[in-house]
């Protein structure tokens, strides 16, 4: 177990909730927590973020809630997950306020995530109230963009300068296949409003599964032609309740192979700092592809994202059971200083990398939509 010596400030020690939150990610029994952690040690905005194998943590993905429009096969089953209770959700002035709190100490990108994060009433609220803090500079959304067309001018002008939107098949009868939704049309529209508003890149999530859309890898390469579009291939990842096995993922290499019988002229082209993809791109062509290959070449050395659940859990690595909460600290009436003590020991605990994807497989863990996409 790794401790950290000195004493805590008097004021700190009635906060049990908050004992209870240092004593879980630090794993020292609750009276000790107390007296093994420092304040001094994640007051520092140089340290807090910075795990101990020296990554910096400069991005935030905030899920704002765990509902959603659609039912994909590979984020829940079909007749949904228990929801949390909205007492336990965060509220949006818990959510400003823990994310003021990260970017005080060096993030300086948020991505909004679900659920659906288009599903919350006053999403364009949240959006105006991070757009406004200073030093943040970028803010995202992941979205599946059934109704993004129309928010999307008000949530512009907001501030969400970068956009993800979840498609898994140009093939419109395929697409209710996967999500047990209706809607192909209505993202499709979504994708060429954001273009026509200036959004450069429009990145383009594709999730491919054998069998069900690899079949259209050559398709979506296509796609990249006459859009400034960027799709990423992501390998299918193993949560609670969404029907993993190796048998049904398609591998990184296997994708580019396939590609490469049609494009054979394709060719790898540089990645940004801290980016998960893999980027490829056809000389000529207007978009790009890239690969998110988290199973079978993984990217946790250079892994600079934090994630915060609805229900305000902190959750260091995707993969990864362990939580913290928050939200119970901020309930317990903890100071600013005080729960960057708590971030600070949970970002300690990261490890160096995740397990593989059979022993992922086995492990407990939220559901994806519970997590945050």
């Amino acid at each position: 177990q790794r401790r950290v010596h000195g004493g805590l400030p008097n004021h700190f020690k009635d906060k049990m909730v908050v004992w209870r939150a240092l004593s879980q990610v630090m794993r020292v029994p609750l009276w000790k927590s107390a007296v093994t952690l420092t304040s001094k040690r994640f007051s520092s905005s140089n340290n807090v973020l910075t795990d101990t194998f020296q990554r910096h943590h400069s991005y935030l993905r905030i899920s704002l809630t765990e509902r959603c429009n659609l039912r994909c096969q590979y984020c829940m089953p079909e007749e949904g997950v228990d929801l949390t209770a909205d007492s336990k959700m965060l509220t949006r002035e818990e959510t400003i306020r823990l994310a003021k709190l990260f970017v005080s100490v060096g993030v300086n990108k948020i991505r909004l995530t679900g659920g659906e994060p288009l599903v919350r009433k006053d999403i364009v609220e949240i959006a105006q109230e991070l757009g406004a803090i200073p030093g943040l500079k970028a803010l995202a959304m992941t979205t599946n963009a059934i109704t993004l067309k129309r928010k999307l001018p008000a949530l512009h002008a907001a501030g969400v300068n970068l956009l993800n939107i979840s498609l898994d098949t140009l093939v419109p009868a395929k697409f209710s296949f996967i999500t047990r939704r209706l809607g192909f049309e209505r993202v499709m529209e979504a994708i060429e409003t954001a273009l026509a508003m200036g959004y450069d890149p429009v990145k383009v999530n594709c999730v491919v599964m054998k069998n069900v859309n690899d079949d259209e890898l050559c398709d979506f390469v296509e796609f990249t032609k006459e859009r400034n579009v960027e799709v990423r291939f992501i390998e299918y990842m193993p949560f609670d309740d969404n029907g993993w096995n190796d048998r049904r993922m398609v591998p990184y290499q296997e994708m580019v192979s396939i590609i490469k019988q049609k494009y054979p002229n394709i060719e790898r082209v540089a990645d940004a700092a801290n980016d998960t993809s893999k980027a490829w791109k056809v000389p000529g062509y207007k978009g790009k592809v890239g690969f998110i290959s988290s199973m079978t070449d993984h990217f946790c050395n250079s892994c600079n994202r934090l994630r915060l659940t609805a229900d305000g859990n902190l959750k260091v690595c995707l993969f990864g059971a362990s939580e913290i909460s928050l939200r119970d600290a901020i309930r317990s009436g903890s100071t600013d200083e005080e729960l960057l003590q708590v971030i600070g020991a949970a970002v300690k605990r990261k490890k160096a990398a995740h397990a593989g994807m059979h022993e992922l497989a086995s492990t407990k863990n939220r559901p994806m939509i519970k997590i945050g996409g």
